[in-house]
Order: structure tokens, then sequence, then C-alpha cells
């Protein structure tokens, strides 16, 4: 009985600590966009929460904003955080200040809040939400590394014909 109680607790404890590695990860992965992990950690901890984010820059000033979706989940904080990056992107900031990035934020969440979709989104943006995951996904420096090439396949040999199956006799005497 108290090796399923063991259990029991080991399992009920897994969402949890997925939930932190999956956090952390995001974390490290937008801290280039954010400028410092405390603003990346802000970033990912308001929109999961549904409270008010404050980013601040090197020179001590801070800009606050709260996200318009309420809470989140990490996929999509992980959506919204692409799909500002790659607003940004478009509009030729790489370095964003924490009034640029969360305006950018502000811009995703607030077209997720009136109910569009991120293939949506994505598309007002003029961008492909499958093709900004996938080069973030392929970032040197996040953990994922670059995608492999996919090896050529090799020719499929013909079909083989089956052979034809041999007449069996007629059952006589029954």
């Amino acid at each position: 009985m108290m090796k399923r109680t063991v259990i029991a607790l080991a399992l009920a404890t897994l969402p949890f600590a997925a939930a932190a590695q999956s956090t952390s990860k995001l974390v490290d992965r937008y801290t280039p966009l954010a400028g410092s992990k405390d603003n990346a950690s802000a970033l990912v901890s308001g929109l999961r929460d549904g409270k008010d984010v404050t980013l601040s820059d090197s020179s001590g000033s801070t800009t606050t904003f709260k996200p318009q979706t309420g809470k989140m989940g990490n996929g999509n904080v992980d959506n919204t955080l692409a799909l500002a990056e790659a607003s940004l992107q478009k509009q030729g900031i790489s370095n964003p200040t924490p009034e640029q990035l969360s305006g950018a934020v502000a811009n995703v969440t607030q077209q997720r809040a009136d109910g569009k979709g991120w293939g949506q989104i994505a598309q007002s943006m003029d961008v492909k939400l499958g093709d900004v995951k996938r080069s973030d996904r392929a970032t040197p420096g996040n953990g994922a590394g670059a995608r492999p090439e996919r090896a050529e396949q090799s020719a499929k040999p013909e079909r083989v014909e089956r052979p034809e199956r041999p007449i069996r006799p007629e059952r006589g005497g029954r």
C-alpha cells in the first residue's frame, strides 16, 4: 500500500516538473529577444499567469503592459513570443527596446483576445507560423540544434508479381 502511495505522489508531481522545465526553456529561448534573462522571465511568467509584464533596459527605464489574453499555456506563450519576434524582424528590429517588444507582444495578444487563431495572426503579419516555429527550433544555441538533412531514399525495389495459385483438384466422394 505504501508503494502505491509513493508512486501516485511521484506521478502527480510530473506535470509540475514538466511545466517548470518548459518554462525555463522558454526563458532561455527568448532571452536574446528580451535583452535579459529577467525580461524573458517576466514575459513568460506574465503571459502564463495573465498578469502585468514589466520590462526594463540597461538605462533603467521600464515599460509595463498587461496581456489581453489572460492565462496562457507554454505552447501559446511560445507562439506569442515567436510571432512578436517575427513581427519585429520584419520591421528590421533585431534588438528591440522594451517599448518595441511590449508593443509587438501586445499586438499579438490583442489579436488572440479578439478570437483570431494563430494561423490568422501569422497571416496578418505576412508570415507562416510553421516557418517561424521551424526557424526558431533550428536556431543554434537553443538546445535544439539545426535539423539534419534527409538522406536520399534508396529506390524502392519493383513489386514482385505473385505466382498464380495452382488449381485445386475437386474433392470427390463427399
